[in-house]
């Protein structure tokens, strides 16, 4: 099933009739993005303590990632816009289809969608209550800043011990506008939609829809993808606003399966041979309406959320599945703003819920067929309630402050089998995850922080699958996988430099973080035939350091670079195995992995990039940009039998903005990989057939035309 071009050029030509005069292209926001840069408001974040505060007032890691420095270049997946953040570790394999997010090693577990880092789309849980997260429906033109925060989170998030994205919507445009974006590039890469904006003094109206084709680089990993948000912004007063968020996603993806390591050498971009017979497949439909009200009461602040979501999901591989989840979710929270002991005092606290229920189908996949014979149905509710409180105190005004944070959550799995009714099944996890803080301020611009608390992780819905040789192969669930939880250290610091007399370095600003944490009962896939399944291990001891820096070096020209350490390693590990024997055989054998490194991290991952830009006529910029990545080899398994080669990539990207009267005129291009490189662009861990391996993306270049403006 393919769609047509839903965009042509008639589009951009209706564009002149609508938009504003501008003076100069320098002067004018670029045409993606609707938020007007505003100084007071970029060190404004949430995220990370769940109330308002700047971030040099934060003593967390956090980043702060603005789209509309970001005018140029592709922004298919997440590793697009994310992959100069430091501590973040992004393996894509498909575009923005199971990508694995991983941040001091939570996420890496995963080999389908992402786990142990909680993802939010305007605040609203995209994660689902068991933690489980595919974010196919985020829509890049439609962000407009990202949040990220590295590290233990669990004091405030569900499933977060590995930390917080929150992706936040452009609607903090100051104008009406519209812009019609058009990308095209390798492998039939096709990428069109449009974003409009409409404001009043009382509202703010966001729309953006994409189309999204691709051939793939591989064989057999063709996608398609429509994708709606809306976002509408009421202010009823002054002092209190209500938010609408929507959107529909629906699409499919052909998925190519992952390589031996000789079959990787024989052609790393050749589908495996199973999952062509099987025509192994998602096809997902998804949705969600959120409603938002906010508002102060005196120096406090109140905020209610409730949300409803929907997904109807086709997975074909062994069988053929069909899963159908609606949800309900809300959220309260309160800010309580006072001083204490003639020092400055904020408490807050919120209760949130999240239930999600529906039917699972399993037939017989036949060619990647659903067959007529039902094999499975079984009826699936998974929720979590939790609530926390936090208190942030001014030990030493405007110098010293102290977060203390505490969070209980309870989650909870219903399985009931249709078929055989006499099978149901119930599992429950809670915790208590308290974690304290502290931020001094050496300058008003640089500040040293620290922090200390548990970190707790309940499996997956799907990590509960069950296998024949756990303590009770006839359950439902697994009867034996346990949550993992965490003792989480961090020591770090942040500031930033301003210089504006000089004629170099104008402007720095930096950041540095080493953490040390142990996993106890961390939660490792291992693969049978190309189904994966999910067991603990005993205890893992991360230590790494991350570093990042963005600089002015000269008047346009930026630097920005990021640094990862990772020395991640099972401290004690007694495992069983699945493997077969020369025979065909399944073997279970016992092995002990202590002191083995834990698989798909690297040991060091390095980004550089250096952008130049400058206005090169009356209202026409110029803009070039290289960005270099360095990683560091892999283990594929927990035994640490094989290992990945390091690489090297460069991109190269070149554009150009102009104010054409009342229009603005982005035209880019860009070229990915640019030496070709062949590399190992996503680890399939512990497989027992060995199929560790997938191909990161050959060279492939594109071309972006942005039209828009404002009226």
């Amino acid at each position: 099933m393919r769609t047509p071009h839903p965009f042509d050029w008639i589009l951009l030509g209706t564009v002149l009739l609508l938009s504003p005069e501008r003076t100069s292209a320098r002067d004018a926001d670029p045409p993606d993005s609707l938020e007007a840069p505003d100084p007071r408001m970029e060190e404004i974040v949430v995220t990370g303590t769940r109330i308002p505060a700047r971030l040099i007032d934060v003593p967390y890691a956090m980043e702060r990632v603005t789209m509309a420095e970001q005018p140029f270049g592709r922004k298919v997946g997440v590793d697009d816009v994310l992959d100069e953040v430091p501590g973040l570790f992004l393996q894509s394999r498909y575009g923005n289809h199971d990508v694995r997010i991983s941040i001091r090693g939570y996420g890496s577990r995963s080999n389908t969608g992402i786990r142990g880092v909680r993802i939010l789309l305007d605040g609203i849980p995209e994660s689902e209550p068991d933690g489980q997260t595919r974010i196919e429906a985020i829509d890049f033109q439609a962000v407009g800043t990202i949040e990220i925060v590295k590290g233990n989170a669990s004091s405030v998030y569900t499933n977060a011990p590995g930390g917080v994205i929150n992706f936040i919507s452009d609607v903090g445009f100051p104008k009406s506008s519209f812009v019609s974006f058009n990308q095209f590039g390798s492998f039939d890469l096709r990428q069109n939609g449009f974003k409009s904006g409409i404001r009043t003094d009382r509202y703010g109206l966001l729309t953006t829809y994409s189309y999204h084709h691709a051939e793939g680089y591989r064989e057999h990993s063709d996608d398609y993808w429509h994708i709606a948000n809306t976002a509408l912004e009421i202010n009823p007063h002054d002092t209190a606003t209500l938010r609408i968020y929507g959107y529909l996603a629906d699409g499919r993806i052909r998925l190519p399966g992952s390589l031996t390591r000789e079959q990787f050498a024989a052609d790393p971009l050749q589908a495996n041979e199973r999952d062509v017979a099987r025509d192994t497949k998602r096809i997902s439909r998804k949705g969600r309406l959120g409603l938002r009200y906010g508002s102060e009461v005196g120096e406090d602040e109140v905020e209610v959320t409730a949300y409803a979501t929907m997904k109807y999901f086709e997975r074909t591989a062994a069988t053929y599945r069909v899963i159908n989840r609606d949800g309900l979710g809300a959220s309260a929270r309160y800010v309580h703003r006072r001083e204490w002991l003639g020092r400055r005092n904020e408490l807050s606290g919120a209760v949130d819920w999240f239930y999600q229920y529906g039917p699972i189908q399993a037939y017989e996949n036949i060619n990647g067929r659903k067959s007529d014979i039902l094999l499975g149905l079984t009826d699936e509710k998974i929720g979590n309630t939790g609530f926390y409180v936090a208190s942030s105190f001014d030990l030493v005004p405007d110098r010293l402050s102290l977060l203390l944070t505490a969070r209980y959550d309870h989650v909870f799995f219903e399985a009931k089998n249709q078929i055989l009714e006499v099978q149901n099944a119930t599992r429950t996890f809670d915790d208590f995850t308290p974690k304290a803080a502290l931020n001094l301020k050496l300058t008003p611009r640089i500040a040293v922080y620290t922090s200390y608390g548990t970190g707790f992780d309940t499996p997956a819905g799907n990590e509960l699958d069950n296998f024949p040789t756990s303590s009770d192969p006839n359950a439902l669930l697994n009867p034996d996988l346990q949550p993992q939880k965490s003792r989480n250290f961090e020591l770090g610091v942040r500031g930033s430099v301003a210089r504006l007399s000089s004629a170099i370095l104008k402007r720095c600003s930096f950041g540095a973080s080493f953490f040390a944490l142990r996993v106890e009962d961390e939660i490792v896939p291992f693969d049978v035939f190309g189904d994966a399944f999910f067991r603990n291990s005993a205890a893992t001891d991360r230590h790494g350091l991350e570093v990042g820096l963005d600089a002015t070096v000269v008047e346009g020209l930026q630097f920005r670079g990021a640094y990862t350490f990772s020395d991640f390693t099972y401290d004690e590990y007694a495992a069983g195995t699945v493997g077969i024997d020369s025979l065909g055989n399944i073997v279970i054998a016992g092995d002990d992995f202590s002191g083995n490194e834990v698989p798909s991290v690297p040991k060091h991952n390095l980004s550089l990039s250096l952008a130049y830009e400058r206005e090169i006529a009356r209202r026409v910029t110029g803009f070039a940009k290289v960005h270099y990545s360095a990683t560091g080899g892999m283990y594929p398994d927990d035994a640490n039998t094989e290992r990945t080669d390091g690489y090297q990539i460069v991109d190269p990207t070149v554009g150009m903005d102009a104010a054409i009267g009342p229009l603005s005129l982005q035209v880019s291009a860009g070229v990915n990989n640019l030496f070709d490189e062949t590399y190992v662009g996503f680890v399939n861990i512990n497989s027992a057939t060995r199929e560790f391996y997938e191909a990161g993306e050959p060279r492939s270049g594109y071309v972006a035309l942005n039209l828009g403006g404002r009226f």
